[in-house]
């Protein structure tokens, strides 16, 4: 079955850098738009960024636009968020998530995605 395994995770201060990793299993990788979502504590989940099956296109949320970048390498299987100059309100549980269908618009809601990795926790202290 599909698997999606989150890590990278951690505790870091602010103004700190993460690269958090998914790796994908029981699909064609190549096939699958990929994002990364995360939920804060107490909040809902939100987006973060998404990407195309080539990397060609590409989408951020405002809130990490210039300080985070989403890449993938489709030959292994695994998806990439580097965060850098992490700011406290970045705290939150980080999902990956993919889904079978060509990148457009909808790359950045929750529920148009089929497969959820479990989730990393990144805590960012002040």
């Amino acid at each position: 079955q599909v698997q999606l395994v989150e890590s990278g995770g951690g505790l870091v201060q602010a103004g700190g850098s993460l690269r958090l990793s998914c790796a994908a299993s029981g699909l064609t990788f190549s096939d699958y738009t990929l994002g990364w979502f995360r939920q804060p504590p107490g909040k809902e989940r939100e987006f973060v960024a998404a990407i195309s099956w080539t990397g060609s296109y590409i989408y951020y949320a405002e809130s990490v636009k210039g300080r985070f970048t989403i890449s993938r390498e489709n030959a292994k299987g695994t998806l990439y968020l580097q965060m850098n100059s992490l700011k406290p309100e970045d705290t939150a549980l980080y999902y990956c998530a993919a889904g079978a269908w060509r990148f457009n618009v909808r790359a950045m809601s929750a529920p148009s995605y089929t497969h959820w990795g479990q989730g990393t926790q990144v805590t960012v202290s002040s």
